[in-house]
């Protein structure tokens, strides 16, 4: 292992962070508000950082499995850094332990936060805070692949590194092919929610920051009453249209757009997912209807919003969901822990696995009554390999040994264990808010240090994929070998 080397691809992607620090200078200047001097000190520092690796260390066209790992994990770690400077430099409610949380909470788009007064920062700085939405919702190492030109194989070893096995066999294409059409269907989207939001009322500047938190599935907004504070039922409407395109398979919406639409609806990957989120739409409504609403369109309404900014981990709010029905609460957590599609910008275990995982149950009632059937689990027509099922299965209970694990840390710090549960699924999925303390109206500012350390590293590991961060505590990826 070759660590100049793994510097040298680690300060391309400081200097990427830089380059959208100081874009968000440029909005500061442009608003003429006081974080513009922030915020071009952090992009020099970062660029600082990025330069001396690529000055000192030549470059190389070809890395190992290994350096490519510690390439991507030590990438999401420092843009975290980096992006906590200008919170850092800024003050105001940010500790250093809360700047790491809001920059953690950024780049994995958990959009969990520790602000009590969003709308007390400047314009720059909240450009900032969305922006790190943006890099995050692709992922830094997808810019860096579809726009560094010389990367060659690094590029394909990053590019398999950066997203999971299932997401991988979804695109099926070369890493930079497939980098291209995630990059060009995510800044597409935006760019055409962006459009929708100003016409419908929004400033631009609102419009493209919660353009940003949309299509990243990550839920910052700019407001303190989050999307509530518009009272605009069109933006409303386009909101959740662009969640549900930001939760699914990106390699869908790109043959979609070039006319193949029937690859959506024959996918049965998406009719789970639409079917979900459908159904908890429809049992919401009737709860909500008269213990909360007593207008049949506003239960309607606001369970359409609330539960596909849950479904797809995006987190935006236009109410307070703390105060629902149980009922509807547990079900949310469901949609919580389960996610949206993989190949999207969405956390969480998962939709795919889901149905891969009811699809074995299936299959083992059948085995039950039919022992000696040779059964296999297809997907979308197609029979799949054993191992994919039963990675499935194997991520699912590492997942939820994880989210036990960290809710009982908080639990013993002395968060209650309904917001320690939540807001820990919440984090690890990538959503956001969670319910009671730290619900859709409240925030994590009185979590505990530790507790918030222990949440940031979940939004980390929910990003990865669990073993795509825990892999960096095995001994084998630090032997200075070469392959």
């Amino acid at each position: 292992m070759r660590l100049p080397v793994i510097f040298r691809y680690l300060g391309v992607i400081l200097l990427f962070n830089a380059a959208f620090e100081l874009l968000a200078s440029l909005v500061a200047i442009i608003y003429q508000d006081e974080s513009q001097f922030i915020l071009l000190y952090s992009a020099g520092v970062t660029a600082c950082f990025g330069l001396f690796p690529l000055i000192f260390v030549p470059a190389v066209h070809d890395i190992n499995r290994r350096e490519g790992i510690l390439i991507v994990i030590g990438g999401w770690l420092l843009s975290c850094f980096v992006g906590a400077i200008p919170y850092i430099l800024w003050g105001g409610e940010f500790t250093f332990v809360d700047a790491w949380f809001e920059s953690v909470s950024g780049y994995t788009t958990a959009g969990s936060s520790i602000l009590n007064d969003i709308e007390a920062l400047p314009k720059g700085l909240l450009f900032w805070r969305s922006t790190t939405h943006f890099i995050g919702g692709a992922g830094i190492i997808i810019f860096v692949i579809t726009i560094t030109p010389y990367l060659g194989t690094v590029g394909m070893i990053l590019f398999q590194r950066e997203i999971s096995e299932h997401a991988r066999e979804a695109f099926q294409k070369r890493s930079r092919d497939a980098a291209r059409i995630l990059l060009y269907v995510y800044v597409g989207l935006i760019v055409a929610e962006t459009i929708g939001l100003w016409i419908s009322g929004l400033s631009l500047f609102d419009a493209m920051t919660t353009s940003f938190g949309t299509i990243a599935t990550g839920g910052f907004s700019v407001r303190n009453a989050s999307i509530a504070a518009y009272n605009n039922l069109a933006a409303e409407i386009i909101i959740i249209a662009g969640m549900i395109l930001g939760g699914t398979s990106f390699i869908l919406i790109f043959h979609a757009i070039r006319g193949k639409v029937y690859y959506l609806f024959r996918s049965s990957v998406v009719r789970y997912y639409i079917g979900c989120l459908s159904v908890c739409i429809v049992i919401a409504t009737v709860f909500l209807h008269n213990s909360q609403y007593s207008n049949w369109l506003e239960a309607l309404r606001h369970a359409s919003f609330e539960i596909t900014s849950i479904g797809t981990g995006t987190g935006f709010a236009i109410g307070d969901t703390s105060i629902w029905p149980g009922i509807v609460q547990l079900m949310m957590m469901f949609l919580i822990v389960q996610g949206a599609c993989i190949g999207s910008t969405t956390g969480a275990i998962k939709a795919d696995r889901f149905l891969l995982i009811w699809k074995s149950i299936g299959r083992q009632i059948r085995l039950l009554l039919h022992p000696k059937a040779l059964l296999s689990i297809h997907l979308n027509g197609k029979p799949l390999d054993e191992s994919i099922a039963s990675g499935s299965i194997l991520y699912f209970a590492v997942y939820l040994l994880v989210l036990f694990l960290v809710s009982m840390i908080l639990a013993a710090i002395g968060v209650d264990i309904w917001s320690a549960f939540s807001g820990t699924a919440a984090a690890m999925g990538t959503v956001g808010p969670g319910f009671g303390a730290v619900g859709s109206a409240a925030n994590y500012s009185f979590i505990p240090v530790l507790g918030k350390f222990a949440l940031t590293f979940v939004m980390l590991l929910g990003r990865l994929e669990i073993f795509g961060l825990l892999i960096l505590f095995s001994a084998e990826v630090w032997r200075f070998a070469k392959d």
